[in-house]
C-alpha cells in the first residue's frame, strides 16, 4: 500500500489549515498538538481576502460567516493630526470586487471552526497532548517520534510539516542555530463589551491610530459583541509566550502623553484587563526545508504584525504546500524532499515581501515631529482609491 500520512506538528491555524489542504488533496494527516486542550491563544485577528478565499474553498465559510465581521472600512488616525486622515472602504462592495470577503475575527472563533471541520474530516486525525520529539529519515519515509505524558510513541509518515509556532520545536531539531528574534516591541491586548463604548466606537471599522513611538489598533470581533483593543510599545521586556498579565499603568505612560487625543485613550481605558506579549521575528531567508521535513507559518516566516498578514501567510503555506505534495505523491517517498523545496522557492519570494512591509509599516506608524507631519499629507494626498490600491498586491493573490 502507497503511504500517504502526512504529520503536522502544530494544531494552530497554520497547522490545521494545512491538515485540512492536505486531506483535500488526498492524504491521511495526523496532527500533534502539545497542548491538552485547544484554548484562545491571542485575541482578534483580520482575514485579508487572500486568507479568506482560501477558508471558504476549503468549506469553512458556514462556519465562519456567523462569527466574523466584514469591516465597512479602515480608518487611518493620526495622534498628530488629533483624528481621522484617511478612510478605506472594505465592506460587501470591496468584497465582491475581491471575490472574497475582508474579516475580522476572534482568533478562537477561527481556531474553533478549523478544529471543528479537521475533526469531522475522515482522513484527519488530531491528538492532542502530544509533543514532537524527533524524526528519523529511511527509504519509507520518515519516523516521527512524540511524546505524551510518559508514554512515547512513533509512526512512519510521507513528510514531516512544522506548523508549530514561532518558538517550532521542528526548526529548533532541524537548524538549532536558528531562533526567533526580538524586536524591541511589546504588544498589549484586551477586549471589551462593544457596550461599554459610544456608538461612534462601535461601528463596523478597523481604526488604525498611529502616533509617537507606539500605535494602537481596534476592531470588532464575536459578531460584534466586542471590540479587540491591541497596542504596541516599544520597550525591553521579552519574555516567551503569548498572554502575560499587564499593568494598565504601563500603557498609560505611553499613552498619557497630550500628544495622544481623548478619543485615543477613551479606548485603552475601556479595557478592565490587559495581556501582553513581545514581537518576535523569524529571520528572513532562513532555510524552510530539510529532506522530507518543511516549515511552515510562523516557524518559518513570523513576522512582525503590522500588515495584518501573520495568519494570512500560514493558510497561503498551507494550500501551496498541499499542492506541491499533490503533485509528488503518486512518484512516492523520494520525490518528497524535491516537492517541498519547490513549496519553499514559491512561497519565501511573497513572504519575504510581506515581512519587509510589515517592518516598513511599522516604522512609519511611529514616525514623530515633522516625519509624522509629512507621513499625514502624504496619505491625504494619495486619497482612499489610491491607498487601496497599494493593497491589492496582498489582497489578489491566489493560488
Amino acid at each position: 500500500m502507497t503511504l500517504r500520512t502526512v504529520t503536522v506538528a502544530g494544531a494552530g491555524i497554520g497547522g490545521l489549515t494545512a491538515a485540512l489542504a492536505l486531506a483535500a488533496k488526498g492524504f491521511r494527516v495526523v496532527v500533534l498538538e502539545k497542548a491538552e486542550r485547544l484554548e484562545e491563544v491571542g485575541a482578534g485577528l483580520q482575514l485579508s481576502p487572500n486568507a479568506s478565499r482560501i477558508l471558504i474553498d476549503l468549506g469553512l465559510e458556514p462556519r465562519l460567516t456567523a462569527r466574523a465581521v466584514v469591516p465597512e472600512a479602515v480608518s487611518i488616525m493620526s495622534a498628530r493630526a488629533g483624528g481621522e486622515v484617511a478612510r478605506l472602504p472594505l465592506g460587501e462592495a470591496a468584497s465582491q470586487a475581491a471575490g472574497a470577503p475582508y474579516w475580522v475575527i476572534h482568533r478562537a472563533d477561527l481556531q474553533a471552526a478549523l478544529a471543528a471541520e479537521v475533526m469531522a474530516h475522515p482522513d484527519v486525525e488530531l491528538r492532542l497532548g502530544c509533543q514532537f520529539e524527533d524524526v528519523t529519515a529511511h527509504t519509507r519515509g520518515l519516523t516521527v517520534v512524540h511524546r505524551r505524558g510518559n508514554e512515547r510513541r512513533q509512526d512512519v509518515a510521507l513528510a514531516l510539516i512544522g506548523a508549530d509556532g514561532v518558538w517550532s520545536a521542528v526548526r529548533h531539531h532541524l537548524f538549532p542555530n536558528i531562533g526567533a528574534e526580538f524586536s524591541g516591541l511589546i504588544a498589549w491586548r484586551g477586549t471589551l463589551d462593544a457596550r461599554q463604548l459610544p456608538r461612534e466606537f462601535t461601528a463596523a471599522r478597523v481604526q488604525l491610530w498611529m502616533g509617537p513611538g507606539a500605535h494602537l489598533v481596534a476592531y470588532p470581533i464575536a459578531a460584534g459583541r466586542q471590540v479587540n483593543v491591541v497596542a504596541v510599545v516599544p520597550g525591553t521586556w521579552n519574555r516567551p509566550g503569548w498572554s502575560s498579565e499587564g499593568d494598565p499603568a504601563e500603557l498609560k505612560a505611553v499613552f498619557g502623553s497630550p500628544r495622544w487625543p481623548s478619543t485615543a485613550r477613551l479606548l485603552l481605558n475601556a479595557v478592565d484587563g490587559w495581556r501582553k506579549w513581545a514581537l518576535f521575528a523569524v529571520p528572513e531567508g532562513i532555510e524552510w526545508t530539510e529532506g522530507s521535513v518543511a516549515l511552515l507559518g510562523d516557524a518559518a516566516h513570523a513576522m512582525l504584525p503590522f500588515a495584518a498578514q501573520g495568519a494570512g501567510m500560514a493558510i497561503e503555506d498551507a494550500v501551496v504546500l498541499a499542492n506541491s505534495l499533490a503533485e509528488a505523491r503518486t512518484e512516492g517517498p523520494g520525490a518528497i524532499p524535491a516537492a517541498l523545496k519547490r513549496y519553499a522557492k514559491l512561497r519565501r519570494p511573497r513572504v519575504g515581501r510581506v515581512q519587509r512591509t510589515a517592518r516598513q509599516q511599522g516604522r512609519i506608524y511611529h514616525m514623530t515631529g515633522p516625519l509624522a507631519l509629512a507621513r499625514d499629507l502624504s496619505i491625504q494626498a494619495l486619497g482612499p482609491q489610491r491607498l487601496s490600491a497599494r493593497q491589492n498586491w496582498i489582497y489578489d493573490w491566489r493560488p
